[in-house]
């Protein structure tokens, strides 16, 4: 899987396509103006003769110009805007997304099995399909932003807000809160996950599972300690421990790119520095440090969930 691509100049999605090219034109008739200022200004300076009437600047490069330009803009930019996806599920895949002080809870529907489930911090869509998001928030407004696959769209308390993703080839996206909510907004990240249809359905469906029984001692010892450190007050695991929605859904966060909103590569060992000290990797977030558990314990709580995919 290529590396994860957080940039409005590299479009991925249809979308995407249509923001940049409003964006380069922006940039670049607004190099093409300042150029041609700092011409004017150089001239300027370097003329002797007469000076041209300031009627004639004030009406030509005052009042003219701008009118003609930004006229032209307004009529291109409004037809290039209609061709923006609507925001609606109509014919697209629904996906919930609920954002809280700093992650994403990310909610699924499996039509085969009719079981809905959740994630975290990761949405995964078919490439090429239209997939609407329905957005909303626990706290405060958050917003989410994909930058290669489209733009802004705040999640509202209260409320749900819509946004369409399409991705137009398989890769890693990056998203971003865009509204600043806290402590920890600059480290509230997702991942979108865009896999071939046939590679998704697989996904779904296993992802739709409850969790993998351990397979070896420690594994086991793993998931009792999950249940002795009372870990399940927040987090979920189906066919564990399920019920509690205060923190992510673990059911199969080994199978995660990343942890912490974005925050650290997924693997043991970054999940046992987040199990025992939390508020050293980002400083405020709500879950508290472990700081009762010994070594073989931690490696062992830490090889579960990394099992857990």
């Amino acid at each position: 899987m290529s590396a994860p691509l957080q940039s409005v100049f590299h479009p991925a999605g249809p979308d995407a396509a249509i923001i940049t090219q409003l964006t380069w034109v922006l940039f670049g008739g607004g190099a093409l103006i300042f150029a041609g200022v700092m011409a004017l200004t150089a001239l300027s300076l370097r003329r002797s003769g007469r000076p041209v009437s300031p009627r004639w600047w004030i009406l030509g490069a005052g009042v003219a110009f701008p009118v003609v330009v930004l006229s032209a803009l307004l009529v291109w930019s409004t037809w290039r805007s209609t061709e923006l996806s609507p925001q609606t599920s109509r014919g697209a895949m629904s996906i919930g997304v609920t954002a809280k002080m700093w992650w994403w809870e990310v909610r699924y529907h499996d039509p085969v099995s009719g079981r809905e489930f959740a994630g975290a911090n990761e949405i995964r869509i078919p490439v090429g399909k239209p997939v609407y998001l329905g957005l909303t928030s626990t706290d405060v407004i958050h917003s989410l932003w994909v930058p290669a696959l489209n733009g802004k769209m705040d999640t509202v308390p209260g409320r749900v807000n819509g946004l369409r993703l399409q991705a137009d080839k398989p890769g890693i996206y990056r998203g971003q809160c865009a509204e600043y909510c806290g402590e920890q907004h600059a480290r509230m990240a997702l991942h979108v996950v865009a896999l071939p249809q046939d590679e998704f359905d697989r996904w779904l469906s296993s992802e739709a599972q409850p969790a993998r029984e351990p397979t070896s001692p420690l594994l086991v010892r793993g998931r009792a300690a999950f249940l002795e450190q009372r870990c399940q007050a927040c987090h979920t695991i189906r066919g564990v421990a399920e019920g509690a929605r205060l923190g992510p859904d673990l059911t199969h966060v080994g199978g995660r790119t990343h942890i912490g909103a974005g925050t650290l590569r997924n693997h043991r060992g970054t999940l046992a520095g987040w199990i025992a000290d939390p508020q050293a990797i980002k400083p405020g977030v709500r879950m508290p440090a472990a700081l009762d558990i010994d070594g073989p314990t931690l490696n062992a709580l830490a090889a579960y969930l990394e099992h857990l995919k």
